[in-house]
């Protein structure tokens, strides 16, 4: 079976959800870097349009499908290989993953994207700020009832996956995550896990020498 192939940006929180998901699960896969920046980025050349039509970042080629949404991916990673469950097998619990990772892939991420962003005029940081401190507001209060060792419960599930690529954008734009102990707390044990840090935007195949680990 041919490996998986990786559309990706070193430093794209949706890319780095999937390198996650591959690491846990010990899965080796083709990496294609899809550099967001260089020459107005190229995401939107001829040629990424035909693999990925909404012209962003990750898109996956796997078992003879092409898929374009990062949580798809993770799903469909997890229900065809074997390895650590990525959701759980417990329906509650699998609500509160989903709820959590929803939470970040829809509700706070897209709105400090590169797209948006560059949409912010001299303000970038400022509406960054304040959309990850919003999201995180409401994420902190929800975490207080569903953590234990993880985002929800003790095993990591997609919801960390979600996590620690969104705090690494807090902290890239300077929020401070001492106002959200519980979000603190749970990323500072994941990032220690080796798939989290093996995936991680200091030592990826497209990572710029001066970002480098």
């Amino acid at each position: 079976m041919a490996a998986p192939i990786l559309h990706s940006y070193f430093r794209s929180s949706c890319s780095w959800r999937v390198r996650i998901a591959f690491a846990l699960k010990g899965i080796d896969y083709d990496q294609v870097p899809v550099n967001l920046i260089k020459d107005g980025g190229l995401q939107h050349t001829e040629q990424y349009k035909a693999v990925n039509p909404m012209q962003q970042v990750p898109a996956l080629q796997i078992d003879g499908l092409t898929l374009s949404q990062s949580l798809a991916m993770i799903e469909y990673i997890d229900e065809t290989r074997p390895g650590p469950r990525l959701l759980p097998d417990d329906p509650k619990e699998r609500a509160q993953v989903r709820m959590i990772s929803d939470l970040i892939a829809s509700g706070i991420q897209p709105l400090q994207n590169l797209y948006v962003i560059q949409k912010c005029g001299t303000d970038k940081v400022q509406w960054a700020q304040h959309f990850i401190s919003r999201g995180f507001e409401g994420l902190e209060q929800i975490l207080k009832q569903t953590a234990g060792k993880y985002c929800v419960g003790d095993e990591i599930s997609m919801a960390d996956i979600c996590l620690v690529p969104q705090v690494y954008n807090a902290e890239r734009f300077k929020v401070d995550m001492e106002k959200y102990p519980t979000i603190k707390m749970i990323n500072q044990t994941l990032v220690e896990v080796e798939a989290f840090r093996a995936s991680h935007p200091s030592c990826q195949p497209d990572t710029p020498d001066d970002l480098r680990a």
